[in-house]
């Protein structure tokens, strides 16, 4: 099933799976203002909706997943203005890593500036053996406005620096070598893999993926708040229905039925 309300969207389900695809190829996907509150609206829609279960984040064509922000509309308009409702504030939690459904990149191409930061967005990211990586935005008299500077969180912070400051690119091999990227594939195996992936995850319980992924990014940007958000899922997730379902499964050697409570 496919959404073509915004043809700079697509939208599709997979089962448990949406899959969220930047189509504006002839233009590198880059992002334009609408694009940035209509990838936030659709997010809110897949938060809401509680037969989905993971989200895949993918680009089209084969030139490259996104190259960052649409600099001719930011040339035009004198910058790109980000929608202050809930579409823009969707997206600004997607750079935060704090979108409540797991979500998957699927880089099929190169991913540069904030394209490469919608993945640094991302939980776990699929990248083609041919894409390359990089923060250039300090080449452009900008700096990586998104979430780009906090890359010290996920990789030594030499390389980071080196990254930021000089706005060199690195390869697919390279981001995996350094823990960007968490598969690297051929070209034409990027999506069909992140979509497997990203099923697989949807195959576990809502709750407990939520408190996982809440939990996990914590222990990374807020060591000092992680303590309280642990008691709440602990007392929510323990008690909720869904582990008393994945027990019984378990016990009746059956797959388990989750209701998300």
């Amino acid at each position: 099933m496919s959404d073509d309300a915004s043809p700079d969207l697509l939208i599709e389900r997979h089962g448990a799976v949406l899959v969220i695809r930047l189509n504006r190829p002839d233009a590198r996907n880059a992002l334009t203002g609408a694009m940035l509150s209509g990838l936030g609206s659709a997010l809110i829609q897949a938060e809401r909706d509680v037969d989905v279960r993971a989200v895949v984040l993918a680009g089209t064509g084969d030139r490259a997943f996104c190259a960052g922000l649409d600099l001719r509309e930011f040339a035009e308009e004198g910058g790109t203005t980000l929608d202050a409702g809930e579409g823009g504030q969707a997206f600004q939690r997607l750079m935060a890593g704090t979108i409540a459904v797991p979500i998957v990149g699927a880089a099929n191409a190169t991913a540069v500036a904030g394209g490469f930061e919608l993945l640094l967005g991302c939980d776990v990211v699929v990248a083609s053996s041919t894409a390359q990586f990089g923060l250039p935005e300090v080449q452009r008299g900008l700096f990586p406005g998104g979430n780009g500077t906090t890359l010290a969180t996920r990789i030594p912070m030499a390389v980071a620096l080196e990254l930021l400051l000089t706005g060199d690119r690195i390869d697919a091999s390279r981001a995996h070598e350094l823990g960007l990227v968490n598969h690297v594939v051929e070209p034409t195996d990027v999506e069909p893999t992140a979509i497997a992936l990203a099923e697989r995850i949807a195959a576990n319980a809502p709750l407990s993926l939520q408190a996982a992924k809440e939990l996990g990014r914590l222990h990374v940007t807020d060591p000092a708040g992680v303590g309280e958000r642990l008691r709440h899922w602990q007392t929510r997730v323990f008690s909720s229905a869904d582990a008393v379902e994945g027990a019984t499964a378990f016990v009746e050697k059956r797959p388990p039925v989750w209701k998300g409570e």
